[in-house]
Order: C-alpha cells, then sequence, then structure tokens
C-alpha cells in the first residue's frame, strides 16, 4: 500500500516507521512548510496534521479521489461539511478521535457501562482527560467521544469543561509532562465510586490502528468508523 502522510509530526514519524516494517511505502511526506514526493502516487492518505490544516488535507484528498484516514482531532465543527463532500466525490473517509484499538474497545465499554448505572440517579458521573503539554485542544477529541457515548443513556444534556451545572457532563482536562493519553470515567455517589480508566503506553497503539484502518478503507468507497473496522457491535 502507497501512503501519503499528510502531517510529519511525532505521529506522522511513528506511523512512517510502523507501516514500513508491514511492508507498506510512504510516498508523501507533508511537512509544515514543505513537502516530499508525489501525493497523486498514493493509494491512500492517512492525516495526523493539525486543527488548522485537517480541513485542507481532508478536502484535498476526497477531491482527488483518494481515501483518506483522518486522526486530526479540533475540527468537527466541519465534520458534516467532510461527509458531504466525500458522498459528492463518491469517496472513502474514515474519522476517529482515537484510532487505538484498545481505546475503541473502551469506548464500547463506556457505553455499556453506561447504559446499566443510567436507572441509579444517585451516581454522577464525570470525564478527566490527561495528555502532553503540547496537545493543543481540551478537551481531547477522545474525551470528547466518551462523553457522547455516556449522553446516549443520561438524563444530562450535553457536555461542557470545567462545568458544576447539575444536568451537564463534566470533562476535566489536565496538560503534564509526556503524558501520551490518559481517560478516567468516574461514577460518584455517597457511598463508593466506580472508576472506569484508559492509559496510553505509547503512541504505537494509535499509529497501528490508523495503519489498520487504512488497510480496511483502501479500496472501499463510503464513511466508516473504527468500529467497522474492529467489528466491534454493541447494542444503542
Amino acid at each position: 500500500m502507497k501512503i501519503a502522510l499528510l502531517g510529519y509530526g511525532k505521529m506522522g514519524k511513528t506511523i512512517e516507521k510502523l507501516a514500513l516494517e508491514k511492508g507498506h511505502s510512504i510516498v508523501f511526506k507533508s511537512l509544515s512548510k514543505t513537502a516530499e514526493g508525489k501525493f497523486e502516487d498514493a493509494d491512500i492518505a492517512i492525516d495526523f496534521s493539525s486543527p488548522e490544516v485537517a480541513i485542507k488535507n481532508i478536502s484535498k484528498a476526497l477531491e482527488a479521489g483518494t481515501p483518506i484516514v483522518s486522526g486530526t482531532t479540533g475540527w468537527l465543527d466541519k465534520y458534516d461539511e467532510m461527509v458531504k463532500l466525500c458522498e459528492n466525490r463518491n469517496g472513502s473517509f474514515i474519522y476517529a478521535s482515537n484510532f487505538s484499538v484498545g481505546v475503541n474497545l473502551f469506548f464500547s465499554i463506556n457505553e455499556y457501562a453506561a447504559k446499566l448505572i443510567a436507572p441509579w440517579k444517585e451516581y454522577n458521573v464525570s470525564v478527566e482527560e490527561i495528555h502532553h503539554l503540547q496537545k493543543k485542544d481540551a478537551p481531547s477529541g477522545t474525551a470528547i467521544t466518551i462523553a457522547e457515548g455516556i449522553l446516549k443513556h443520561s438524563d444530562k444534556k450535553d457536555w461542557k469543561l470545567n462545568t458544576s451545572e447539575e444536568n451537564t457532563l463534566n470533562i476535566t482536562a489536565k496538560r503534564e509532562e509526556d503524558v501520551k493519553g490518559t481517560h478516567i470515567v468516574s461514577y460518584d455517589s455517597s457511598i463508593d465510586t466506580i472508576s472506569l480508566k484508559h492509559e496510553a503506553h505509547s503512541r504505537e497503539g494509535f499509529a497501528l490502528g490508523a495503519i489498520l484502518a487504512a488497510e480496511f478503507l483502501k479500496d472501499k468507497k463510503g464513511i466508516f468508523t473504527m468500529k467497522d473496522v474492529l467489528g466491534i457491535k454493541i447494542n444503542d
């Protein structure tokens, strides 16, 4: 598989290393101010850039007829616009807030737990996320996906960052040195606390998941999620 890397930071470099180990090739790299290779030679594009350029990267791929996998967060106000472009171009697109296999299993566990605990109103749910100092968006896209899974089965109307509003799901975001990504869901009552936690140990899990998604998407048409890639089924 010939891959175009849109964004060549720490994640891009990790994807390159693991993709080469799996026998794939990198035919294009877009760096902050320059580019190497030929985008038109790519079978698929993988975008781990920044919120400011993600829309440009995704649009470029879809308009060129190149399937694209995007793990950039912080641009989701334009997600429906990208879906429409993909449909109009009969393209191929996967977006995920997190490509880690473990995190995507955690998403489903989180939804199931939210459904199970929903009748027990004495438990108040909250989400905490911790990331490295360089992460620009807060809360993380992963935390938002976790919150959305909870809200499907909750009386709470929405999520907010650092809130104490009664009918709103609170997300706390922390930035610390060299944290790959930690997400904690807590159900607190006066009697006890139930916690679910996912802690990433390296970027390789994210990179391997993105490559797995690219392998899945190649030669397909449509809009998919990591549930499709991993064959995860959960009853809403």
